[in-house]
């Protein structure tokens, strides 16, 4: 199985961590992010992995050289310009067109962690042949993806009190915040028409207004934080600590 890590941002957020260290080596636990993912990956059976990287890449590049790229195969997609993750996406589609073409693949942020059951989620997006499955919780956040009864992808909502955004009719609308973590299938980058620095939700949303089924996993029963902030990076430890995720 193939994944992609997505790892280029500049880690603005953790400064000053990361005034010296790309984001994905930032530590949690005595392990860093990337480390984390990549285990993660492992342990669901990934053995081929792209990163993308931007900011600080040729210190990535030697730490995955330095670590025998923790037992996988792993390139590293350098970006001179960062291409947000649609552009960073259809960037690497020819990783993911080599070979079986019918087999999906996991996308995952390097700032994430969570207890998700990767597994079950690509169980539910072979069975239902989707295009891309995304993880979803029901929790806060400044921006919600919009589902409907069936967990179809038909909007999106940013800010209070903001007009919801449609792209395709529903009867009930459920907003729930996207995890991160992504099941893809490989003919989604045939379809990529956008170019340039581009966010694949708005792809995901292009996608679904045409038709494409774009589904939800609901992940609402697993552990789940970002680490894109000090204060989620400190909790995270203690979450580690405490042996909620390992």
């Amino acid at each position: 199985m193939k994944a992609m890590v997505l790892a280029a941002g500049l880690g603005t957020r953790l400064r000053p961590l990361t005034d010296s260290r790309p984001k994905a080596l930032v530590e949690v636990g005595g392990h860093t992010m990337l480390e984390i993912t990549l285990a993660r990956l492992r342990s669901f059976g990934v053995t081929d992995v792209i990163v993308n990287a931007h900011h600080f890449a040729e210190m990535l590049i030697e730490y995955l050289k330095a670590h025998d790229n923790f037992g996988m195969h792993i390139e590293v997609s350098r970006e001179d310009v960062l291409l947000d993750t649609g552009g960073g996406l259809k960037k690497v589609a020819h990783f993911f067109l080599n070979g079986n073409r019918d087999e999906p693949f996991l996308v995952h942020n390097v700032d994430v962690i969570s207890t998700i059951d990767l597994a079950r989620m690509m169980q539910l997006h072979e069975d239902k042949k989707a295009l891309a499955t995304l993880a979803v919780q029901q929790r806060e956040t400044s921006r919600y993806l919009l589902f409907d009864d069936e967990l179809q992808l038909c909007g999106r909502r940013s800010g209070s009190g903001q007009s919801d955004e449609m792209v395709r009719r529903a009867q009930n609308v459920q907003p729930l915040a996207f995890c991160g973590i992504h099941a893809v299938s490989p003919r989604l980058l045939t379809m990529l028409t956008e170019t340039g620095v581009f966010s694949i939700i708005a792809s995901y949303l292009r996608l679904a207004s045409q038709g494409q089924d774009i589904s939800g996993f609901r992940a609402d029963e697993y552990y789940w934080r970002d680490l894109g902030k000090p204060e989620n990076l400190k909790q995270a430890e203690e979450d580690y600590r405490k042996k909620v995720f390992s």
